[in-house]
């Protein structure tokens, strides 16, 4: 089948498009291309950007799935796009990938949407001595909380109970079974999840996997928000909320040596995995005054109890422990959410 590799045209609602050749894309006479990055996790991809002929920027941003399990999630991430491009996205639109074509890559799938605007948070996020500014850190919380608000704005439908940790007791028991670890974390959970289930919120689009990596900034907004795949058009719009607040947290002593004081956070040490995101929700410092407030600053918006804001931390963990690919990320989440469920009074 012939490729459609000068047309650029987003594909029509419904289902996927036909396939076309992804050799023939990239090939393009006058096409410039630049691998922009590859993951070595299990569902791993690598995404290339394409600039046409005579154009200045980037047109078209193509995931290569490099496993059936990659191609699987990737066609996922298509279908939802092209669902998504249906429902009403007056505020936050501009900042969503528009499907344009699927494409065959030596029998996986490989698909091309077109290029939202800005620099990945994660690139300032990384930068020398960001972490230690709080106004640089309250600029990023700021920009992902409005953009959310924007998202829940757009998409609010019916409310329902919280449901952050329906069926996670079950999904841990079912991914260690036998482990002693499982009995004890059920026992701590039932109350945080009846807390939380005590309350709702709207249903609204969720991202999924919303992470300074997946963010895109223009001006210090949210200008693009990339990787759907986990998305949901009609979930709990807490989830995208307790992932930001812990990715953010969770490499926060990331360039500092083992042991050692974390620059700008009093009372931080790189001690370990989690220290960071157990200094978030435990410790003082201004840095977890900034996690606290932008989460309760999201369940004050959606309708919920601000006091709330350390269940939907833990919840946030427990989505973690059972979703990760990699087993030993997963099993460290889930430890930690023992560690510190065991010290919420229940």
């Amino acid at each position: 089948m012939r490729s459609r590799a000068g047309s650029f045209r987003p594909a029509e609602a419904g289902a996927l498009p036909p396939a076309g050749d992804l050799r023939a894309l990239l090939s393009t006479p006058g096409n410039q291309t630049v691998l922009l990055d590859a993951s070595r996790d299990p569902n791993s991809s690598v995404t290339v950007l394409v600039t046409a002929p005579g154009a200045g920027e980037p047109q078209l941003a193509v995931k290569v799935a490099t496993t059936p399990a990659a191609a699987s999630m990737i066609a996922r991430e298509a279908e939802f796009l092209i669902q998504l491009r249906e429902r009403s996205l007056r505020r936050v639109g501009p900042a969503v990938p528009r499907l344009i074509g699927v494409f065959d890559a030596d029998g996986l799938l490989a698909v091309a949407t077109s290029v939202v605007p800005g620099v990945p948070m994660r690139a300032g996020y990384h930068a020398f001595r960001h972490l230690a500014r709080p106004a640089a850190v309250r600029a990023d919380f700021t920009a992902a909380g409005h953009w959310l608000s924007a998202l829940h704005t757009d998409t609010s439908g019916g409310a329902a109970p919280i449901a952050l940790l329906d069926g996670v007791a079950e999904r841990i028991a079912a991914r260690w079974p036998g482990d002693e670890r499982t009995a004890m974390l059920t026992e701590k959970l039932g109350p945080v999840a009846a807390r939380l289930e005590s309350a709702r919120t709207p249903r609204t689009v969720v991202h999924g996997d919303f992470w300074a990596g997946n963010l895109l900034l223009t001006d210090a907004a949210v200008t693009g928000a990339v990787d759907w795949a986990s998305g949901e058009l009609a979930g709990e719009p807490l989830r995208d909320v307790a992932r930001f607040a812990l990715s953010y947290a969770l490499y926060l002593d990331r360039h500092t040596r083992p042991g050692r004081r974390v620059a700008g956070h009093p009372g931080l040490r790189a001690n370990g995995w989690g220290a960071a995101i157990e200094y978030a929700i435990t410790g003082p410092g201004w840095f977890g005054d900034v996690v606290r407030g932008f989460v309760t600053s999201a369940l004050a918006r959606l309708g919920a109890p601000a006091d709330l804001w350390r269940d939907v931390l833990l919840a946030g963990l427990g989505e973690v422990a059972v979703t990760a690919d990699h087993p030993d990320f997963a099993a460290r989440h889930r430890d930690l959410l023992l560690r510190l469920a065991s010290e919420v009074p229940q």
